[in-house]
């Protein structure tokens, strides 16, 4: 059971698992050096910790203890309760979902695991904004792709803002980051995956009608510049959604990474 704890200062050297949410730099470096993640809102929360990852601590409001009574009663952790001011001044914004927990990290594993009985997936290259990861996550979830492979330079699916936007589905799906960005896409062609480039050259093949096979990789290239020129010419097909005549006409000839994200979850999931 665990064990409540009023704190009254956003100085309290307990709380620093929590410490300035929005540094991102500062919470790279401090997550990767004591192995945790945060996770924030309830439903969150439960799914975290259903997911098996252990828990350091929960801070939270006291109005949030009783909705998450059954949470509490069953995690050997402290609870750090606190008023709104005190949330804010250890997080530095105001805490609406009013209960955050710090849960340790599990061992990723490695990318042959995660693909071995797969048959739709999607890799990621090189997308940094943790909002569209945490939507793709919660995309492919929703739609049947059964894993993601990130890239080494892809966001972290466990950073706070990825794991909120997921509404944790991050711990729903399983995912596993290559080791080499140049020669990895050759181990999922070795496993019998098609290889499919996402890209909004109306050129390349309609998605709806790409040799998808038994097995089939699509890849998603970055928010700015989209996949690079040597993941495009390791793809076995160029893929894209294709636009509307009159959106072409008025110069819109692409769509977001998650709505396309979304849209080609939708066609891998019903072929």
């Amino acid at each position: 059971m665990a064990s409540f704890v009023t704190v009254t200062s956003p100085a309290d050297p307990r709380l620093a698992d929590y410490t300035r949410l929005r540094d991102v730099n500062l919470r790279k470096s401090l997550e990767a050096e004591h192995g945790l993640f945060l996770a924030e809102g309830e439903k969150v929360i439960r799914r975290a910790i259903a997911a098996g990852h252990p828990v350091r601590s929960l801070l939270m409001a006291d109005r949030w203890t009783a909705p998450l009574a059954d949470v509490l009663d069953s995690v050997d952790a402290p609870v750090y309760v606190a008023d709104d001011a005190t949330l804010e001044g250890v997080t530095g914004f105001p805490v609406h979902r009013g209960a955050l927990a710090s849960l340790e990290r599990l061992p990723l594993p490695p990318l042959g695991a995660v693909v071995k009985d797969a048959r739709r997936i999607l890799v990621l290259e090189d997308l940094v904004d943790h909002a569209n990861v945490g939507s793709i996550f919660r995309c492919a979830a929703a739609l049947g792709i059964d894993a993601i492979v990130l890239s080494p330079r892809c966001a972290d699916p466990l950073y706070r803002r990825a794991v909120k936007v997921s509404m944790g589905a991050v711990f729903a799906i399983p995912h596993a980051r290559m080791g080499n960005w140049h020669d990895d896409l050759g181990l999922l062609r070795a496993a019998g995956f098609t290889l499919l480039a996402l890209t909004p050259d109306q050129a390349a093949t309609p998605l709806d009608k790409a040799p998808l096979g038994d097995r089939a990789a699509l890849l998603l290239g970055s928010e700015g510049d989209g996949l690079t020129s040597h993941w495009l010419d390791e793809a076995d097909e160029r893929v894209c959604i294709p636009m509307s005549p009159g959106a072409l006409t008025a110069g819109v000839d692409s769509l977001n990474v998650t709505a396309a994200a979304a849209i080609a979850c939708h066609a891998l999931g019903r072929a």
